[in-house]
């Protein structure tokens, strides 16, 4: 059993709570390891220069990653009152999601299994 009145859990919880702005891309259908290439790119750099390396960047992953970015920026403006030009990437990473599983037919009535990986990725901003 838990202590106390369920509204005080819950007060307790909210108060833990990470405020810092941050955007989420759940189910997104590229691989933790390759998403993680360019997570790692843009770690601890400011947004303008986030949004730079990612735009030039030729991997898949770089636009999901940059439209989560440009999400995660609106979040701060909006709803904490950030200012744009003081803003980092305090946090990014990728989480494995599920996985989809496939048949690939091969020769003599075999069938090997594809795996088609997803990952939930995260992004959190912070101010300088």
């Amino acid at each position: 059993m838990a202590k106390g009145h369920r509204s005080q859990i819950k007060r307790e919880r909210n108060a833990q709570k990470d405020t810092r702005p941050s955007a989420k891309l759940s189910y997104a259908r590229v691989s933790v390891e390759k998403a993680c290439f360019v997570l790692d790119a843009i770690r601890g750099k400011d947004v303008q220069t986030a949004l730079g390396i990612l735009t030039y960047s030729p991997r898949y992953a770089s636009s999901l990653i940059k439209k989560l970015l440009e999400s995660a920026i609106a979040n701060a403006e909006n709803n904490n009152n950030m200012s744009r030009e003081n803003l980092y990437v305090a946090e990014c990473y990728a989480n494995k999601g599920p996985t989809m599983k496939r048949i690939k037919p091969r020769a003599q009535g075999r069938a090997y299994r594809i795996e088609k990986r997803m990952s939930h990725i995260t992004v959190v901003l912070n101010e300088r």
